[in-house]
């Protein structure tokens, strides 16, 4: 139980931290676009934030979801992403990142990069630990 907190909190941090960078670099690709006069008003900035760790939290906490293998790995992957991109519209909704003054297109344009962006970083992380544990299994086999 111990180490099954310790793994949420893990990759809670971890992805709280990846949505922040990732919101932090785009408000300043939109600063630098709008030449300085990038501006938001009546609290939008906090509840951009807000959402950022919400959506942080929506993809890092389904994580937990891999450390059953009684449940197939495409099924597994299906249950983390369906309830982080579930959250990142919700939240993305209701701070404004999609709808209000975005056409069906725009809309569609920005959830597909949001699906890109998510998959991609998916694919980062499992790439990464399947490297881990090829290395483990080889120095295993090395100790043999």
């Amino acid at each position: 139980m111990k180490n099954i907190v310790k793994e949420l909190l893990k990759s809670s941090v971890i992805s709280i931290g990846m949505s922040l960078t990732i919101f932090c670099i785009i408000c300043v690709g939109f600063d630098i676009g709008f030449h300085g006069n990038f501006s938001l008003v009546g609290y939008q900035m906090t509840k951009m934030i807000v959402g950022c760790v919400l959506v942080g939290l929506g993809f890092g906490l389904p994580t937990i979801v891999y450390q059953n293998d009684s449940i197939p790995m495409p099924v597994r992957v299906i249950i983390h992403m369906g309830i982080g991109c579930a959250i990142y519209t919700a939240v993305a909704f209701a701070v404004g990142w999609i709808g209000g003054a975005a056409s069906i297109g725009q809309g569609l344009i920005i959830g597909a990069i949001m699906l890109g962006i998510a998959f991609l970083i998916w694919y980062c992380f499992m790439r990464f630990y399947r490297a881990e544990a090829r290395k483990m299994n080889e120095r295993i086999q090395e100790m043999k």
